[in-house]
């Protein structure tokens, strides 16, 4: 490092941000952090209304061993910084058409009778055996992805991406891997709706993210007592601890650049106030910022272009009764499953019978609502606001209108499906988001909640880079650039982010040039990736 210690501006107070505010500022880089809105967490944030509270974005927290290597990096634990993991049991409840539910649960002891309850005496076996794949994508994206960086698109052929490639079934679906070992409809659909935790058709995402599955049912799902963004606020507080300073209520106009638009060199505020550093970390949408915050390229045209997650509307109900029967998180699965899907991501239509989760922090946490009553969650994936939504002439009144039908078919559903009754009458207040509103207040491009897709050719050395190709000293951290989207997975990225702004005065930092063995590398893949994709997903 410089005898004078770098400064470093990071835009936006996500995740991926608040992460890596507290990584560099341990390593002594001087972090101002600014943020559009004037809370930190992004759409990890909290909504409070006469003593209920929701979650806005995440509401479960998976895979815990990437937070706790966060704070450990820190020198810290969650515990330390007062953050309260509660464990959830049975993980979710799945209600399917029928009335028929399913809990599903890290009690294998409880697993077990239902599991050859559906699929017979052998398909506890079989079970095992999906989860013994499941384990390994797990293990080997530990290992081979979420901590490492991917520079080039030829960086896949490093050897032990190029020994487990198949292995990580990338060119099959999560469905199809799951319909290996279980034989029912209705365990398949209950291994494969959680590619949704990726904004992703099951029937089109890859196969290695059946790696949600595992840890779910291994690891199990948790809650953070006081809500999600707790972990976010305990990370703030840690980065405040070693220098970092926030600046909230602040909206970023551009990054600056040098004359020859080579170097980042701070960035222009809405206000007009300039703030010059050494580096720009940029933790904004990463399409937006390529194509509001940075000179216009043919590059951040193709961004807008790319295949992004799905949207949402999302109902932040508070009732002035609880719901009996229903847990913590809850599932409510469409009775035409893959039709479901194929209406969001191919079509960008809400499904005229829509799958859609439910969750009431009030069943792990008390605080999350008055006594004697339920604050509730119900997210309902839709179409973003790319195809035809994009040709609406008047997207709000679409949007009203869409929010009217899918509030009656959620409320109905629930009441047909658990036996309640009576719950419009006992709903005091609702607040609500939709495609227009996560655009408008986190610069989310078409609306997508979780960035750009996790198909084949968005991730690993695909996927936009951590490192702007062109302009030095400008990185990007967050759910659009690798590794991915997801808050654990943002936590593995601001490791990745460190590491490079940390090398950032030892080379270059230009990883755009072709050199031979690069080029033949990439052929080479090309190759590769001809030869499997149109091979029987049943040969995996």
């Amino acid at each position: 490092m410089k005898s004078s210690s770098p400064s470093v501006i990071i835009v936006g107070a996500g995740a991926g941000g608040i992460a890596t505010a507290a990584r560099l500022a341990k390593r002594g880089y001087q972090v101002t952090v600014v943020e559009k809105n004037e809370v930190v967490g992004g759409r990890c944030s909290l909504m409070e209304q006469d003593g209920y509270r929701f979650d806005r974005g995440p509401s479960l927290l998976l895979m815990p061993e990437y937070f706790e290597e966060v704070f450990s990096d820190l020198d810290t634990t969650l515990t330390a910084e007062g953050v309260e993991l509660v464990k959830c049991e049975p993980n979710y409840r799945i209600y399917f058409p029928d009335a028929v539910t399913l809990d599903m649960s890290t009690d294998m002891a409880a697993m077990q009778p239902l599991i050859e309850s559906h699929e017979g005496r052998s398909g506890w076996e079989r079970f095992l055996q999906f989860l013994v794949e499941s384990g390994r994508h797990y293990q080997l994206s530990r290992d081979h992805v979420l901590y490492r960086n991917f520079p080039h698109a030829w960086s896949i052929l490093r050897p032990g991406m190029v020994r487990n490639i198949l292995r990580l079934h990338p060119f099959a679906s999560v469905y199809s891997r799951a319909a290996r070992y279980v034989q029912s409809t209705r365990l398949r659909q209950a291994l494969t709706f959680a590619s949704m935790y990726l904004g992703m058709n099951p029937f089109e995402a890859p196969g290695t993210y059946s790696l949600l599955q595992y840890t779910e049912l291994v690891h199990g799902i948790w809650y953070p007592r006081g809500g999600f963004r707790r972990v976010l606020d305990a990370l703030c507080n840690v980065s405040q601890r070693h220098g970092a300073t926030y600046r909230l209520s602040t909206p970023v106009d551009h990054i600056t650049l040098s004359p020859d638009g080579r170097r980042a060199t701070g960035v222009q505020l809405a206000s007009g106030e300039s703030l010059c550093a050494d580096l720009v970390i940029v933790n904004a949408d990463l399409v937006y910022a390529y194509n509001h915050l940075l000179p216009p390229t043919p590059y951040a045209t193709s961004l807008t272009r790319r295949e992004t997650s799905c949207s949402s509307i999302s109902f932040f109900w508070s009732f002035d009764t609880t719901l009996p029967g229903l847990h913590s998180h809850n599932v409510f699965l469409a009775a035409e499953y893959k039709e479901s899907f194929d209406a969001i991501f191919q079509r960008h239509h809400i499904p005229e019978e829509p799958s859609f989760y439910v969750h009431l922090p009030s069943r792990v946490d008390p605080s999350a609502a008055p006594a004697g009553k339920d604050a509730v969650v119900v997210l309902v994936p839709v179409g973003n606001l790319g195809g035809e939504n994009a040709a609406r002439k008047s997207q709000e009144e679409y949007w009203n209108a869409m929010v009217d039908t899918v509030r009656a078919v959620v409320l109905a559903t629930i009441e047909q499906r658990t036996g309640v009754t009576g719950l419009r009458a006992h709903l005091v207040a609702e607040q609500c988001e939709t495609p227009l509103s996560w655009q408008q207040k986190y610069n989310l491009d078409r609306g997508a909640i979780l960035g750009l897709s996790h198909s084949f050719f968005n991730v690993l050395g695909f996927r936009p880079k951590v490192r702007h190709p062109g302009i030095r000293g400008l990185f990007f951290v967050g759910a659009s650039t690798h590794p991915g989207t997801g808050v654990p997975v943002c936590l593995a990225g601001s490791r990745i982010v460190c590491q490079e702004v940390m090398r950032d005065g030892r080379r270059d930092g230009r990883h755009w040039g072709v050199s031979w063995w690069g080029a033949m590398g990439l052929v080479v893949m090309l190759m590769l990736v001809g030869c499997v994709w149109p091979v029987d997903i049943r040969w995996f």
